[in-house]
């Protein structure tokens, strides 16, 4: 990390007069926000990557749900969520002004619904669940639910509103980012990085999703995902967020100003990125069941991405066991665009002071053992064990 005295000049642990001060491996949200907060700080900072943007988050909806998210089990990860989601609004506007681009964030909030008598118990358990924790979940009956929202078919049967949980495009955002990142003097080298040691930084940050696998040995796997986005005929006919159970199926419908509307997604355990008509026609029939109006809009596109999933479902940030110049920021599976502002803070402080916030103390490597190794893995073995089935956490991708 950076040491020396307030207001000298930092040392590393390296010479960083043979090459930048840090390195980030990865061009998605979580590697160009970390970059664009060292830049800013005034350190050197390469990004490498040669498809910038064209992971996970290209395929992401881009909610921030610490609410919607927080799952059984998961408590210290709720607790991150809500404190990034809380940094959202800031971190979006300082990040338009510092890109002069607009990030698309909407803080109309999420509609919860469920279709059916059985979708609504499975969902109110959930929302217990999350009240238990403090959450502002307000439950909602029929008729509430279509005041706010009258696209919502009459056949749902309750909901709740989480007016916290508000959303961004993924997409606009990868390129405020790395606007702001060049702007605040990062460069950013369109290339791929197959080994750790063919860097000369003082530090080096693997962002790389789940090419992290590969490149430190951690244990992150891909988590297929199948996503659709469609594009109504003028504004869609619905504000919020709308996450929802129908027949079983749990599905998510996020419109956006121009006019499209992402539905998604799957969870598979698979590494193939190929879009199959069953999940097109699950998502579909989930979505029109909830929101009948959408079986007008236009298909524009059907895609998969693979997202970084870990064993536990949490990030995986701070050093590498035994290499303290080479930090993690990867395995943020379904939550890497609501968490991009607390993970780009925390690393960053890390590299600047050399001393870790406590937030980051559930999160680092250490905390998964022996499968923390320090020596690649190969594909296969990151990927976990063949025929895995997805868990309810799995079932949504932000």
């Amino acid at each position: 990390m950076l040491t020396g005295a307030p207001g000298a000049a930092p040392q590393f642990g390296r010479n960083p007069q043979h090459g930048p001060d840090v390195a980030v491996v990865g061009a998605g949200p979580i590697g160009l926000a970390i970059a664009w907060r060292c830049a800013a700080r005034g350190l050197r900072v390469v990004v490498y990557d040669p498809a910038p943007g064209s992971g996970a988050a290209h395929a992401a909806a881009g909610m921030l749900a610490p609410v919607a998210e927080a799952y059984f089990g998961e408590h210290e990860l709720t607790g991150l969520l809500t404190e990034s989601a809380a940094r959202w609004p800031a971190f979006a506007a300082e990040l338009s002004t510092a890109s002069g681009t607009d990030t698309g964030y909407r803080g109309e909030g999420t509609l919860m619904v469920g279709l059916t008598a059985d979708d609504l118990a499975v969902a109110r358990r959930l929302w217990a669940y999350q009240q238990g924790l403090g959450l502002p979940v307000t439950p909602l009956r029929p008729s509430e639910l279509r005041d706010r929202e009258p696209a919502l078919s009459p056949r749902t049967r309750g909901g709740a509103y989480a007016g916290t949980d508000h959303q961004v495009d993924p997409r606009r955002l990868v390129a405020a980012l790395r606007t702001a990142t060049e702007r605040a003097g990062g460069t950013l080298v369109p290339a791929p990085v197959h080994r750790l040691a063919d860097l000369t930084a003082g530090i080096t940050v693997v962002a790389a999703g789940c090419g992290a696998a590969a490149l430190t040995g951690l244990p992150v796997r891909p988590v297929k995902g199948q996503v659709l986005r469609l594009r109504a005929p003028g504004a869609p006919g619905f504000r919020h967020v709308i996450r929802g159970f129908a027949d079983g199926e749990q599905v998510y419908l996020v419109p956006r100003e121009d006019g499209e509307v992402v539905v998604g997604a799957t969870s598979e355990e698979r590494t193939d990125t190929t879009v199959t008509s069953g999940a097109v026609l699950r998502l579909l029939r989930a979505a029109t069941d909830l929101v009948p109006e959408v079986a007008e809009y236009e298909l524009i596109e059907a895609l998969a991405g693979l997202r970084p999933g870990t064993p536990d479902n949490a990030p995986i940030l701070g050093p590498l066991p035994g290499r303290p110049a080479v930090l993690a920021a990867t395995g943020h599976h379904r939550h890497g665009i609501v968490l991009t502002p607390v993970t780009a803070d925390l690393i960053a402080d890390l590299i600047v002071t050399g001393t870790p916030d406590p937030l980051l103390a559930p999160f680092t490597p250490e905390r998964l053992g022996s499968a923390a190794s320090s020596q690649p893995v190969t594909a296969a073995a990151a990927r976990g064990p063949a025929g895995a089935r997805p868990t309810t956490q799995e079932e949504s991708w932000n």
